[in-house]
């Protein structure tokens, strides 16, 4: 137990120990380092997850530091995917003043602000401390008031739908960390989160709960009374001694990161060595292979959109379960959530973001912390379109027309050589299959005319494919995965030079090319393909650079034939050599004695001798001035 009373403590006491699953956990002293050892394991760190994973997830009341801790115990290798190095440019060019954080680097991290309740979906990772990985969940704040919604009869509230994110969080984890703020104490809260846990743990047969008491940074808190009181308080919830540790600065994490490898190593012995992704130190694992050998590879799919258009409620039509917070309340979604999905027995990662829409004004009722929070937001979701194959463009139908956001999406989209796909929602508002023929209106003509509306305003887009749908009653939207599978493999299509120069002598014969600078007949004489995702073609011309009339003569064409339709073609002109490569060179003549020793020099010395002595040097004589010396 901890104790202030003359009795100096220690940020954990050695030999001290808990019970955690049937295995007998004990912690370290401050700053030991972990070693190596037979008995630790490591679990294979994967893009995807499997039901023999190791699940922590990180609950307790809101400003606890749950998204601080989620963010140190993130896994960059593992998350690799979305480092950036634009990342590294918009943290040095933010404020240092704002109230919001992204610690560490790379990884899209979860926003970390002083606002409580910013974290409202349960996000999933791949954590890493000491030598185990697992699968890492963060969730939104626990408080008396939400949970108080659990048992509500209104179905639509905010906070019920955070708490039933929360709760399927604890329930499929293997260890819950029950986040205690040590300086606040334990408030009635926090007491009634600790509460509640302990019921749903014995209700639905929940892991093992550990609490740590964070922001307790250095030692200093060893000599407050008032800190270690609000430990011993904790202690007397029922769930042993908190483990105390500082998030933001790393402290404590060492007996963290016991609590992890005792269990995971109890894990280990009841699913035996044989289960894929967990080795000791006496097995050599085997390196991955890319899943391009073993199968297809995983798809990247980014669902993007202004607020409010249905991009939540088309990721949970998607997986036909409620995974995440939808509602018709503006903004819900902060934090990119991936999610790791299988399609047909294909793998899909799926992206939900934030709705992005214009810069807030001034004047704004917003404060200046909700719009740093939507800045991180609209940050997060354009670095999940910069690494996705495909960008899925959410329209709402009751917005009638294509607004100027939706066509910055878009152009953002093309410019960062994504494919494109738009899916027009909520077409269950606008069709009408009445029998009078001049009001009805077909899902056919809706996606002609979102098309028609995309080809006029945007002329590079003609012919992207559009998904009429509706997300809220899941009429149509199978039809969106094959339409996606489709656009990505056109994509990373790699087409073979021949065809390429069959198709570029077609293109030049019907139009040829506008001269160069009035005066030079431009020839292109080769076409290659230098790369996918996305295509790109290199054009071996006879000069530097083609007419831009010319270049989109080309991309239209090309798209049609092609198919390359929803994304950027990019066309690349490098001038070839003027001159014959196989041509000898000519050997220049010498010349002919100009310098000290040659042929016409020689003339001149011998002229030049005649005139002063009269007589010519014999050859290797040489000319030595008359002595003056007296005899």
């Amino acid at each position: 137990m901890w104790s202030h009373h003359g009795v100096t403590a220690t940020r954990s006491i050695l030999g001290s120990s808990r019970q955690l699953g049937g295995t007998t956990v004990t912690l370290l002293r401050p700053g030991r380092i972990i070693p190596w050892c037979p008995t630790s394991i490591r679990l294979m760190a994967s893009s995807s997850f499997s039901q023999d994973d190791l699940v922590v997830s990180i609950l307790g009341p809101p400003n606890a530091g749950k998204s601080t801790l989620f963010n140190r115990l993130m896994c960059k290798e593992a998350n690799r995917s979305y480092r950036l190095s634009i990342d590294k440019k918009s943290r040095g060019a933010r404020n240092k003043s704002s109230t919001l954080s992204r610690r560490g680097s790379g990884g899209i991290e979860a926003i970390v602000s002083a606002t409580p309740g910013t974290t409202r979906d349960r996000r999933e990772c791949v954590g890493r401390i000491g030598g185990a990985t697992f699968r890492l969940i963060d969730t939104a704040g626990v408080d008396g008031e939400r949970i108080g919604h659990l048992t509500t009869g209104n179905r639509n509230t905010l906070e019920k739908s955070m708490m039933q994110q929360t709760l399927e969080a604890a329930r499929v984890s293997d260890l819950v960390f029950l986040m205690l703020d040590a300086r606040m104490g334990v408030t009635p809260d926090w007491h009634e989160t600790a509460r509640w846990l302990r019921t749903a743990a014995t209700k639905h047969k929940l892991a093992n709960v550990v609490v740590l008491a964070n922001k307790l940074e250095g030692d200093n808190w060893t000599s407050s009374p008032v800190i270690l009181q609000h430990l011993e308080e904790a202690a007397r919830v029922g769930f042993g001694e908190p483990i105390p540790i500082s998030a933001i600065h790393g402290d404590g994490l060492a007996d963290v990161a016991v609590v992890v490898l005792n269990l995971a190593e109890e894990r280990r012995q009841s699913f035996q060595l044989s289960h894929a992704g967990i080795i000791t130190d006496d097995v050599i694992a085997a390196p991955q292979k890319d899943n391009d050998e073993d199968g297809e590879k995983q798809l990247q799919l980014a669902i993007l959109g202004r607020q409010n258009v249905g991009k939540s409620t088309l990721v949970n039509a998607l997986l036909k379960q409620e995974r995440v917070i939808a509602g018709p309340m503006p903004g819900l979604t902060r934090d990119a959530i991936s999610i790791d999905w299988t399609w047909k027995g294909r793998p899909v990662q799926l992206v939900d973001t934030a709705g992005i829409r214009k810069r807030l004004r001034p004047n704004d009722v917003h404060s200046k912390e909700s719009t740093d929070i939507e800045e991180m937001a609209v940050r997060d979701a354009m670095r999940a379109m910069k690494v996705a194959d495909v960008a899925v463009l959410v329209l709402d139908a009751e917005a009638g027309m294509l607004q100027k956001q939706e066509l910055a999406i878009a152009s953002a989209v093309v410019k960062e050589g994504r494919a494109l796909v738009i899916a027009a929602n909520k077409m269950d508002l606008l069709l009408d299959y009445g029998s009078d023929p001049t009001t009805r209106y077909t899902r056919e003509e809706y996606a002609a005319n979102v098309k028609e509306q995309v080809e006029v305003r945007f002329p590079m887009l003609r012919n992207t494919p559009v998904v009429a749908m509706s997300s809220l009653t899941g009429h149509c939207v199978q039809d969106l995965m094959p339409v996606v599978f489709e656009a990505r493999d056109r994509w990373a299509r790699i087409i073979s030079t021949g065809i390429l120069n069959r198709w570029l002598a077609e293109v030049v014969d019907a139009q040829a090319p506008p001269t160069f600078n009035g005066r030079t007949r431009v020839k292109i004489k080769y076409i290659m393909q230098t790369k996918g995702r996305p295509p790109t073609f290199l054009l071996f011309c006879n000069v530097p650079e083609l007419p831009v009339s010319y270049l989109r003569y080309l991309t239209r064409n090309f798209q049609d034939t092609f198919q390359m339709y929803g994304m950027e073609v990019r066309f690349a002109i490098k001038k070839s050599a003027t001159s014959n490569p196989y041509e000898t060179k000519k050997k220049t003549k010498s010349s002919r004695g100009a310098g000290l020793g040659g042929r016409d020099a020689r003339k001149k010395r011998i002229i030049q001798q005649l005139k002063t002595t009269g007589t010519v040097l014999k050859k290797g004589q040489r000319n030595r001035k008359p002595s003056n010396r007296n005899h």
